[in-house]
């Protein structure tokens, strides 16, 4: 009876609803407009941040587009610019937490929580900037016939920030690093009466000097893969394709530099056409030099130039530009550090490079005592600049900062002079001598371990390559070796090595590229896997038909032994007693720099494949024809 009266009640109760029921399901019906609201408002009450978009306009109407970033409440705050071509909504992600320093990398975070403004801008013509990109501008003059340039538009930014954002105190800093590095040091020219710090971190300042494109007037021609990414779309291109898991096999099939950029279709992209048609360091490169451009303007904003030691990249342009302004600075508001990193690593873990470790987080200390002290100094209400050292370095081999009074800060010279049997030594040989190579355009020598991965590819050692053991490379018949004993005191050096080589090829063209490297002993207590590991401390190229200057390439006169000088990129390391000190000569880095055909030819990109020629290179160790490497010897401490 029981459950008879449950079921009629049920049933009862079950009519009388219904009408509802139905009524509620049409109401959950999709709406006519989607499922997409026209505007979402998050509910971030929580957020301990702030963060906008923003169209900034320039003084020829264009607007370019930023992200701003900031604590909440933030009153009477410092502003840090950054200006990059690599999307400022990425570099400044939409929130994934409710903590803003969660949403940004550790170093930004940093600033975050200093109590600074951050802001993010794209560069005029990419991702949400308006306007024509034009890859590494130039400043205003005979390359560009505009009225705007990346000063302009960073003194227009800066102008609009410090009129816009009330809780700034009106104090600007820039920042940034390669590309957004360039950014920073063009501000400085004719900067905004706002801008008070600028941070240029592995800035691109001379990309034919020593700054990606070129080195030593050798073409690097794995960076096209930079110029398809970047210039092939408004926003990023992706990875250009390849046909070959190594890329030594993928450039050596392709031939020259200009067919593999027709097996791409990379003509299509100006700025490759523009180094195509320029190489030798003519006016061209010369009109955007910044090191030689910088110095011409007045020394008025504090500027903190920030260099690696292992710069895969830019290894050329932030020393460069130091020692340029330095000398027209009676104010002393250029700064130099170094550190013992890859490209932009400072702004990471700088506890290890490859298989080297330095005992602490290099970079984490940079960012705490210099960096921060530096930009808070000239930036923050009240603040008195920080008493930074001139030169901040960081001495690879006893891993320790060092302070000092400028760059380089070597005190003398000491040339060791390539002997017999493979020596290298302090005197200068007593007999005539020489050493013979074949080099094989068919046969190049790789410039790290093959499989060589495209530069940005999963697996690739791109980053580290720089300190990676040359004792693969010691052992091919195309290379020659010359070492010392084992040193029984310490050897610091502090500046550029320069190797002077007196040197003859079969040939009417050639490269030459030297590395000075730091053996260490057969046995290491401690670490046994680094027993006879081959460091690379500094290492670059020449390429021969610039032996005369860069601007005058001409032949090699075959047969004739002839001086190549090589500059080699800055270091500050001590070579310690039971390490040896090894110099490398050879005559190819593939394919890091395009193939020298061993024949002139009037434009190597366009080198034909008769061209390719073997040549017999012979180095000189002689009385009078003397081969050498030139040390910056600084003070071991």
């Amino acid at each position: 009876m029981r459950f008879k009266a449950f079921t009629t009640i049920t049933l009862a109760l079950l009519a009388t609803s219904a009408p509802s029921i139905v009524g509620a399901q049409k109401e959950k019906t999709p709406p006519p407009g989607g499922d997409i609201p026209a505007k979402f408002v998050p509910a971030n009450a929580s957020f301990d941040f702030d963060r906008r978009e923003v169209d900034i306009p320039m003084r020829d109407g264009v607007t370019l587009h930023a992200v701003i970033v900031q604590r909440k409440g933030l009153t009477d705050a410092p502003i840090l610019l950054q200006r990059t071509p690599y999307n400022a909504d990425s570099v400044a992600s939409r929130s994934s937490s409710s903590s803003g320093a969660m949403n940004l990398r550790a170093s930004d975070a940093m600033f975050f929580d200093a109590g600074y403004i951050r802001v993010f801008e794209d560069v005029r013509g990419k991702n949400g900037s308006n306007g024509a990109y034009i890859n590494e501008r130039p400043l205003i003059g005979p390359l560009n016939k505009t009225k705007v340039d990346h000063s302009t538009d960073a003194y227009d930014t800066i102008d609009w920030l410090v009129k816009n954002l009330k809780n700034s105190n009106g104090r600007v800093g820039i920042i940034g690093g390669s590309y957004d590095g360039m950014m920073a040091a063009m501000a400085l020219v004719n900067p905004h009466p706002a801008l008070k710090a600028s941070v240029p971190i592995n800035p691109v300042i001379n990309t034919w000097k020593g700054d990606d494109d070129f080195h030593g007037g050798a073409f690097r021609q794995v960076g096209y893969d930079y110029y398809y990414s970047q210039d092939a779309a408004k926003g990023e291109a992706g990875d250009l394709w390849r046909d070959a898991y190594d890329d030594y096999d993928t450039f050596l099939r392709a031939g020259s530099a200009s067919d593999f950029v027709k097996s791409r279709g990379l003509g299509q992209l100006p700025f490759v056409d523009r180094m195509h048609d320029h190489p030798t360091y003519d006016s061209f490169w010369q009109g955007q030099a910044l090191e030689t451009i910088l110095p011409k303007q007045p020394q008025t904003v504090q500027t903190l130039w920030v260099a690696s030691q292992w710069d895969q990249e830019d290894i050329y342009g932030a020393v460069a530009a130091y020692e340029a302004v330095s000398k027209v600075d009676p104010n002393h508001v250029n700064h130099l550090a170094l550190g013992p990193w890859a490209h932009g690593g400072a702004n990471g873990d700088g506890s290890t490079l490859g298989a080297i470790r330095f005992d602490a987080d290099t970079a984490l200390w940079f960012r705490k005592n210099v960096l921060l002290p530096f930009l808070d100094g000239a930036l923050k209400t009240g603040a008195t600049p920080a008493p930074l050292a001139p030169v901040t370095a960081f001495q690879t081999g006893t891993n320790q900062w060092q302070t000092l009074a400028g760059w380089p800060s070597s005190t003398a010279t000491q040339k060791l002079y390539f002997q017999p049997m493979s020596g290298l030594a302090p005197t200068a040989p007593t007999q005539d001598g020489r050493d013979d190579y074949v080099s094989d355009p068919a046969k190049p020598i790789p410039y790290r371990l093959r499989p060589i991965r495209p530069t940005y590819a999963t697996g690739s050692t791109w980053r580290q390559w720089l300190v990676d053991d040359q004792r693969p490379f010691s052992d091919r018949t195309d290379v020659l070796t010359y070492q010392t004993p084992p040193l029984t005191s310490a050897v610091a050096i502090a500046g550029a090595p320069v190797a002077d080589l007196i040197a003859s090829t079969t040939g009417t063209d050639g490269d030459f590229v030297v590395k000075l490297i730091d053996v260490y002993p057969a046995e290491y207590s401690d670490k046994p896997d680094m027993g006879g590991y081959q460091l690379a401390v500094s290492m670059d190229i020449l390429r021969g038909r610039y032996r005369d200057g860069f601007d005058k390439p001409t032949p090699i006169v075959a047969g004739q032994p002839t001086h190549f000088r090589v500059v080699l990129p800055n270091a500050s390391h001590v070579f310690l007693p039971g390490h040896r000190i090894m110099v490398q000569v050879q005559s190819s880095w593939f394919p890091l720099y395009d193939r020298n055909p061993q024949t002139y030819v009037p434009n190597i990109f366009d080198a034909k494949p008769a061209d390719y020629r073997k040549a017999t290179i012979s180095v000189f160790h002689a009385p009078t024809q003397a081969s050498a490497i030139e040390l910056p010897i600084a003070a071991a401490k």
